[in-house]
């Protein structure tokens, strides 16, 4: 099998894409954060298929995707209180929320949690793929199972072209990281990945919010593997409160590293030239545009693997709006270790 790209302007691709979902099939499509690699969500058989061709462990839940708040009572059993404040302010968008799941949602969608996470996405494309299948689409992101997540259709041939029938051409995705997931089924609400809405903007319509590592519960969301997101070479992630201190510090790893291995260097633009020129230096944009670095990073990586390096050095960003959803990416890209400069 080889995946066929066709152009999801076009309303027949769409619907092509809709009949191989409700017949069972699995296919990959655009969304406004990343690809998705969707199936049917009220059909075990299917769902199997996306846990298969991704080679994704059994234990790491799905998202379930809608197109409208009609299609809502049949993923979850109940809306938990805010949960209609939030899906007012930020769907269609990049919000997945974790609530009681209805009885219609396979076991497999949800690794067995008595929750589910859904969500509607902002992407017209996505919302038109639902909507002419029929039923909600069970879709974790369009790649080999801990890679970087693809945000255009070229990055899913590369990942599961030999695997799939279809890949529905969107052209690249806007936010280019994925969604935020926020479980509501506790109080306060424990953000359980970071993600195209930031915490700040959560917290000026609900109130506190909490992130995972700050709450004592046991909790589960797609993307909290400790090794995740990540490329073929190996990424060591610096952070410290002196850009300068960390720069001299990678700098420094560069030079010991460089001797055995082919080394890259992924830094905010305004620092790439203190690398020499025998290093490979690929910048997804200026810190003080997170924005751009998040709709970015991904190729960023994929590029590094396409240049056949060894090991990749990475600048942390700034922990603020959507750059807390870039560092968790970097982070678990990393394996969950970070190199910390200039504390002892």
């Amino acid at each position: 099998m080889r995946a066929r790209i066709l152009s999801a302007s076009d309303i027949e691709n769409i619907r092509r894409a809709a009949r191989l979902v409700r017949s069972g099939e699995v296919v990959a499509f655009p969304t406004e954060t990343v690809y998705g690699l969707g199936a049917d969500a009220t059909n075990s058989v299917a769902v199997a298929k996306v846990f298969a061709l991704k080679e994704r462990p059994s234990f790491d839940p799905l998202i379930v995707h809608i197109a409208s708040m009609e299609m809502l009572p049949g993923v979850v059993g109940a809306v938990p209180e805010g949960a209609e404040r939030l899906m007012e302010a930020f769907w269609p968008g990049p919000l997945t929320l974790v609530m009681f799941k209805n009885e219609t949602i396979p076991d497999i969608v949800t690794a067995g949690l008595p929750t589910v996470a859904v969500r509607m996405p902002r992407s017209e494309v996505a919302l038109e793929l639902i909507r002419e299948a029929g039923v909600p689409i069970a879709a974790p992101s369009a790649n080999r199972f801990g890679r970087p997540s693809p945000t255009c259709a070229e990055h899913v041939m590369e990942d599961l072209g030999d695997k799939i029938p279809l890949i529905l051409d969107g052209g690249t995705t806007q936010i280019g990281v994925e969604s935020t997931v926020l479980d509501v089924t506790c109080s306060p609400p424990v953000i359980l990945r970071p993600g195209g809405i930031d915490r700040e903007v959560l917290e000026r319509v609900l109130g506190k919010v909490l992130l995972a590592q700050e709450n004592d519960g046991a909790v589960r969301s797609p993307g909290q593997m400790k090794q995740h997101y990540a490329p073929r070479a190996r990424v060591l992630l610096f952070d410290g409160e002196r850009r300068a201190e960390v720069t001299a510090a990678m700098k420094a790893q560069v030079e010991r590293l460089k001797k055995d291995s082919r080394v890259g260097v992924m830094v905010p633009e305004e620092e790439a030239s203190h690398f020499g020129s025998d290093v490979l230096v690929i910048s997804p944009g200026s810190y003080d545009e997170l924005g751009v670095v998040a709709s970015k990073l991904f190729e960023t990586l994929r590029a590094f693997d396409r240049e056949g390096v060894d090991c990749i050095l990475a600048l942390a960003p700034p922990k603020r709006g959507i750059g807390l959803a870039i560092f968790d990416r970097l982070f678990k890209a990393a394996g969950s270790q970070i190199i910390e400069v200039g504390r002892s």
